[in-house]
């Protein structure tokens, strides 16, 4: 499915390029595992083959589509749900689904809803690892670099306190 030098995405983790396929036993049974090295925090994460599409990896978007997602992140609007359990458990679920652009609208809220208000908590773990799932996603579709990507957010996330 996925061969060495493939750059895919892991959902709730983030993107990143396969090093290696290994097998490996695990309580018995012999299964083939993508090794997936992930540029930020310079973490590897196995993958095993026979999940991949249960879990949802996919490949990185390219850089045309990367390019839409800024342009999406810049027009996407904000909901002010003021439902912190509603709107935890539905910002566990765009995150989960691995789609960027149901990412991006995550992290665009909580920036907002952080520069507004600030965040408990758990919803500044959730705003961290979305950002970090969407920002590694963007930077290996060859968009843009880490800090232009995140000054972009920045100052979008900025015009709308403005």
């Amino acid at each position: 499915m996925y061969s060495i030098g493939d750059k895919i995405v892991y959902p709730m983790h983030g993107a990143g390029v396969i090093e290696a396929i290994e097998e490996k036993e695990f309580l018995g049974k012999k299964q083939s595992y993508y090794i997936m090295r992930m540029p930020a925090g310079d973490m590897t994460v196995m993958i095993p083959e026979s999940h991949c599409d249960e879990i949802g990896v996919r490949f990185v978007i390219s850089k045309d589509e990367a390019g839409k997602v800024l342009e999406a992140f810049r027009k996407a609007p904000i909901y002010k749900d003021s439902n912190w359990n509603k709107r935890h458990r539905e910002n566990m679920l765009k995150i989960k689904s691995g789609d960027i652009y149901q990412v991006l609208s995550v992290v665009k809220e909580l920036m907002y809803r952080d520069r507004q208000k600030g965040l408990s908590t758990s919803e500044r773990k959730m705003l961290n690892s979305a950002k970090q799932i969407m920002v590694s996603e963007l930077v290996l579709s060859s968009v843009a670099g880490k800090s232009d990507i995140e000054n972009i957010m920045c100052d979008t996330v900025d015009q709308l306190i403005e």
